[in-house]
């Protein structure tokens, strides 16, 4: 039997149009426009695709956004004095700096200068420490977009095995830290977290309820490797080459044609988790708009 497919594209659709409501409606009451800044330095093809992606996002749901792009070769001072300018300008909300960032660019130092307040993406120091305390905060987008995945889906999350495929600060340790919170409904899990110094992987992977993969290894999971009727959630995007036409032939973490056929629910790569970071981004921003205007909101 063939696993459910989780359709993170439709889910996404679903609560960006929501989204729009609600920033129609600050509009109308309130003469409020939640406002984005993105930053992208240098032209790294990946980046600046994302970086495309959040903007044209931004804009169908009636953001104010702005789109700013550095050389490769811009200082670090450069970039600290703009990200000052925004978090000093009242019709931004949200300021995102694009990574990875140039080598001669000290990527903590430029997340740290972000207000927190404004920091839509979730990986200010305070935020973080937020995160981890289980106080409100702005969570980080992708690990944000795998709660509402699961909640959405019902899974059952509470005292299931959960085990975590990678210990990145941007997916792996906050989701981990996320689900193994008393959060209701998706949460009070038993969490595991695989590295690369984890000595035998398939035997936790084969033993989780819940399975989450981000560690940029084209199709590393296999069928072979997870328990029957497992939910996994596939974090990684990989360029695994062209076509023709010139597109990105993109593929996940897990072998999706093999894995689908033992698992009980499985994103796909694309259409999974990707647009649920987008759409948590976004989620983030409105949340900030209401805040920074007195408003009733989900970050303070």
């Amino acid at each position: 039997m063939s696993a459910k497919i989780i359709d993170g594209k439709a889910i996404a659709q679903e609560i960006r149009e929501n989204i729009k409501k609600e920033v129609q409606e600050l509009k109308e009451k309130y003469n409020i426009v939640p406002g984005l800044v993105t930053i992208l330095v240098g032209e790294d093809p990946a980046s600046v695709s994302y970086v495309k992606g959040k903007q044209k996002v931004s804009q169908s749901l009636g953001f104010y956004s702005v789109e700013e792009k550095l050389p490769e070769n811009v200082s670090e001072n450069e970039i600290l004095k703009l990200i000052e300018k925004y978090n000093k300008d009242p019709k931004i909300h949200g300021i995102l700096v694009q990574l990875p960032l140039p080598r001669h660019i000290n990527e903590r130092k430029i997340i740290n200068a972000i207000d927190p307040k404004k920091d839509v993406d979730g990986f200010h120091p305070i935020n973080v420490g937020k995160m981890v305390i289980g106080e409100p905060c702005f969570l980080p987008c992708t690990p944000y977009g795998i709660l509402v995945l699961l909640g959405k889906i019902g899974c059952p999350v509470e005292g299931a095995e959960v085990v975590v495929l990678g210990r990145s600060n941007i997916v792996g340790k906050p989701i981990a830290n996320l689900l193994m919170q008393k959060r209701k409904p998706v949460g009070n899990a038993t969490v595991t977290v695989c590295h690369t110094g984890t000595k035998d992987i398939v035997f936790h992977t084969k033993r989780a309820d819940i399975l989450i993969i981000a560690i940029g290894k084209p199709k590393f999971i296999t069928a072979d490797m997870i328990k029957e009727g497992a939910v996994i959630i596939d974090v990684g995007i990989n360029r695994i080459g062209v076509t023709p036409e010139g597109k990105a032939i993109l593929c996940g973490d897990v072998d999706f044609e093999s894995v689908k056929q033992k698992a009980g629910a499985i994103t796909p790569v694309p259409g999974g988790v990707g647009p649920m970071t987008v759409t948590m981004l976004m989620k983030n921003t409105l949340e900030s708009a209401k805040m920074w205007n007195g408003l009733p909101n989900e970050i303070e």
